[in-house]
């Protein structure tokens, strides 16, 4: 079994195709049951998030595991393969670790270093471990990924303007409004994007803000923390009426502020006003961008305005890819050695063996030796057989890249009159 990664990203899929396949909770569960119901998958993770949507599984070979793990992606959301054909990208085996190293460490993110993805890539592997999903393979890969965007982190600043997202949309929205001091604010949400939210806006001495929520007590807790007011969505038609500002950022599955909703709480009103959407799926009706005077902005928009905005210097985005490369090198050991561990195991014991035995052969021819020429005896065979291991073992380990190690390791045990360990 190898690795396969295959996906959507930012990079070359629109905020509706990546809203389509966005999953819910509910949309995870189905997806692990389907996953185990596939021979072709032995373990599978889901990493579904505002910037990417991509499915990891450990598969038996690159042909059957692209066209499994395409079904899967396709049927649990519904979405006709013709449309994933332009956007959809995959990575095997050493490229599938480099890939999700380099995620986990937000280098593929629309802004470099932005905070979440580490903690979304911790999450993806607990849900798969909830539903089964996960075995002892790809759980150690994502546990390498996590290390190193820990790294990363720790010992560049790439990811140290956790805001940095935020900032993009805040300056879109200080363009269409003429600023945003005293801009009377409403944010859509309690979750960490919402406090982002509110806290950048307070460094640009917005006015009031209001956070609403689903859930009255998270968006008291948010408003308690941020000095803002706060209420349920059952309060939205008149927050929306006296604000400039609307950010939107929930986990909602659906759409949570409607064309209707925005042109009933515009009426009569003359003043302009900026809706930020940051949700994937998205939380604002598209439609809501030809209501007159209003400007509506979502990841889309953001694309261009934020990718140039990289939390990190030259320098550092060079160590931080070197930390990838260091973090991939030393799980490919790890896997390799455990890979082979069982064969070299066996042809260690098989030398031993044959020391033995020869001991026994010549047993008679040593009865005369005291005891320490005995064991120098012992100590020569057992060295000979050693050296004459070591070099095939080194080799073994050398020669066994991606796509090769049972190659090798059924030439030297067929070679040594062994059987190769099953995996």
């Amino acid at each position: 079994m190898a690795f396969l990664a295959l996906g959507i990203s930012h990079r070359h899929a629109h905020v509706e195709l990546l809203e389509r396949l966005a999953f819910s909770d509910d949309d995870l569960v189905k997806a692990y049951r389907r996953a185990a119901d596939d021979p072709a998958i032995e373990e599978a993770v889901i990493l579904s998030t505002c910037n990417r949507v991509e499915v990891y599984g450990n598969v038996p070979s690159y042909h059957a595991g692209f066209q499994t793990l395409k079904r899967l992606l396709c049927e649990s959301r519904g979405v006709p393969a013709d449309d994933l054909a332009e956007p959809l990208y995959s990575h095997y085996e050493l490229d599938a670790a480099e890939h999700l190293f380099g995620v986990a460490s937000g280098l593929d993110s629309m802004v470099v270093g932005e905070p979440q993805i580490l903690s979304q890539v911790r999450e993806a592997l607990k849900q798969a471990q909830a539903e089964g999903a996960a075995g002892t393979a790809i759980t150690g890969l994502f546990h390498a990924a996590a290390r190193t965007g820990r790294r990363v982190r720790t010992e560049t600043s790439v990811g140290a303007a956790p805001d940095t997202f935020v900032e993009a949309g805040a300056e879109l929205g200080g363009e269409a409004l003429g600023g945003l001091e005293g801009k009377t604010a409403v944010v859509i949400g309690a979750g960490q994007m919402s406090a982002l939210a509110v806290k950048h806006l307070r460094r640009r001495d917005v006015g009031a803000v209001r956070i609403l929520n689903r859930s009255l007590e998270r968006a008291r807790a948010l408003a308690e923390r941020t000095s803002a007011d706060h209420g349920d969505l059952g309060d939205l038609h008149a927050a929306l009426a006296g604000a400039d500002l609307v950010v939107s950022a929930t986990g909602a599955a659906g759409i949570v502020l409607t064309e209707r909703t925005l042109r009933d709480a515009f009426a009569g009103r003359t003043s302009p006003m900026f809706v930020l959407d940051l949700a994937v799926p998205r939380d604002v009706e598209p439609s809501a961008r030809e209501i007159p005077n209003v400007t509506l902005r979502d990841i889309d928009d953001l694309r261009e305005t934020a990718s140039v905005r990289a939390a990190a210097t030259a320098e550092d985005l060079e160590r931080a890819q070197a930390i990838v490369d260091e973090e991939v090198r030393r799980f490919t050991l790890r896997g390799r050695a455990e890979r082979l561990a069982p064969l070299i195991h066996a042809l260690r014991e098989r030398g031993d063996a044959v020391v033995e035995a020869e001991l026994r052969r010549f047993r008679s021819d040593l009865a005369d030796l005291t005891p320490d020429e005995r064991e120098a005896v012992v100590a020569l065979a057992r060295g000979v057989v050693a050296k004459l291991l070591h070099e095939p073992i080194v080799r073994l380990k050398e020669l066994s890249g991606p796509g090769t190690q049972d190659q090798h390791a059924r030439m030297l045990a067929e070679l040594l009159g062994l059987e190769l360990p099953a995996e």
